[in-house]
């Protein structure tokens, strides 16, 4: 009698172990989530990673945490989401260097195909091109003519090797045939300050980074990287129109979690991403920090992410772009 009610036995167990499991992600989330930035604070995938907490927040009526984790060009951050537990609770903001790290390192401590599945695309954005106003150039052609003239001696700094700043400002050394010196920080903000404090000449990060400092003299804003002028500052040419014709580079971030998650719970976030996203105040701040929305569900997400990692493989090869 009891072989037979065995089987019958474990049918109930395991339909209340997936009723508590179903329960469980439709109730996600049921405690604070925390939200990895790959950035210091201040710097451009911080002020996304905070303008998305904020709204995600109101939007579960459950605290989103922004956890600042910068450093090895987004590898210190990714590496954190890659090993937590794949349960929603545990996310990953990141710019576009997730698509080319791959190709940058030849060892890294996670596999992005592997450990890492996109949430949903949060927005892009160009970056802009700035130096110190102490530098002698006012547009991107006085800028090449002058990294011409002096070889080695420029100094860009950038948030990190392999960062989104650092290959912006590769590939523009790359197009432009100029040799210049790079001199990686713990991050944008830190970047950035060391251009206003001049232990640099130039560097590149977002439009809500930049913008306030060039608005108050400290620095010369030169051009925007992407194919347009950006709405947030439409009196900056692009890099293109300003010297260096062909050369356009968008960054775009990501809402990312571990592979392994649920899928319910990857659609649960991705939802509560999209309703945020497309929140008008929020939209608004956005464009404020030149960021132009996005969004998408989980399949979208994950084709343009594939997609990115497809363009950026051939771009680095291409190049001949390594990171240390």
């Amino acid at each position: 009698m009891l072989k037979h009610m065995i089987p019958t036995t474990m049918l109930i167990v395991v339909a209340i172990a997936a009723v508590g499991s179903s329960a469980g992600a439709a109730q996600f989330p049921e405690r604070p989530v925390r939200i990895v930035a790959a950035s210091a604070p201040g710097g451009g995938t911080d002020i996304i990673a905070r303008l998305l907490a904020n709204k995600l927040s109101e939007v579960w009526k459950q605290q989103a945490i922004v956890d600042n984790r910068a450093g090895g060009g987004g590898q210190i951050a990714t590496d954190v989401v890659a090993k937590a537990a794949p349960d929603g609770y545990t996310l990953l903001v990141q710019g576009n260097g997730i698509s080319y790290t791959t190709y940058l390192y030849k060892k890294l401590p996670f596999d992005v195909k592997r450990d890492i599945v996109a949430v949903t695309i949060v927005g892009n954005q160009p970056f802009v091109l700035a130096v110190h106003p102490s530098v002698p150039a006012k547009s991107v052609a006085e800028l090449v003519q002058l990294a011409k003239a002096k070889p080695g001696e420029l100094r860009f700094s950038s948030g990190g090797v392999g960062g989104s700043s650092h290959l912006g400002t590769e590939l523009f050394r790359f197009r432009a045939g100029v040799d210049m010196l790079h001199v990686p920080y713990k991050g944008t903000g830190p970047g950035v300050t060391a251009i206003l404090n001049r232990e640099v000449h130039l560097g590149m990060a977002g439009v809500g980074t930049m913008l306030p400092h060039i608005q108050g003299g400290k620095l010369r804003g030169l051009a925007v990287t992407g194919a347009k002028r950006s709405p947030a500052a439409p009196e900056l040419p692009t890099i293109a129109e300003n010297g260096l014709p062909g050369y356009a580079y968008d960054v775009w971030y990501g809402l990312l979690a571990p592979a392994n998650t649920p899928r319910e719970t990857l659609n649960r976030i991705n939802a509560a991403a999209n309703e945020a996203l497309r929140d008008p105040e929020t939209v608004k701040r956005f464009a404020s920090a030149g960021v132009d929305v996005m969004g998408g569900n989980v399949e979208e997400s994950n084709r343009y992410l594939q997609s990115e990692m497809a363009t950026w493989e051939k771009v680095i090869r291409e190049a001949g772009i390594q990171a240390e």
